[in-house]
């Protein structure tokens, strides 16, 4: 499956995140080209995977940087993941 982006909001702003499937059955959560963590559907709801189980591989981990003013100092909180989690399923259930 081809990496996809989602909008969410956050605060008072829409955000985008892109989402890049992993074959481990979950679903990292990218911001502005660093990951922020990763999520699955456990059957009921959607879950943060355990920061030490994320592969990174060619991308680093997500980290504010205060010098843009644009960037949203995010991290994966559950309102995120709920968030990303409805997200996908829209799209999962358009596309596939």
């Amino acid at each position: 499956m081809e990496p996809f982006n989602i909008k969410i909001e956050h605060g008072k702003k829409e955000i985008t995140l892109t989402i890049l499937p992993d074959d481990k059955g979950y679903f990292k959560v990218i911001y502005y080209g660093g990951i922020l963590g990763a999520i699955y559907f456990d059957g009921h709801n959607w879950e943060q995977v355990p920061p030490a189980d994320v592969i990174a591989g060619d991308l680093p981990m997500y980290e504010p940087d205060p010098a843009h003013d644009d960037h949203e100092g995010l991290s994966l909180t559950e309102y995120l993941v709920e968030r990303a989690g409805r997200e996908i399923d829209l799209y999962l259930e358009e596309h596939i």
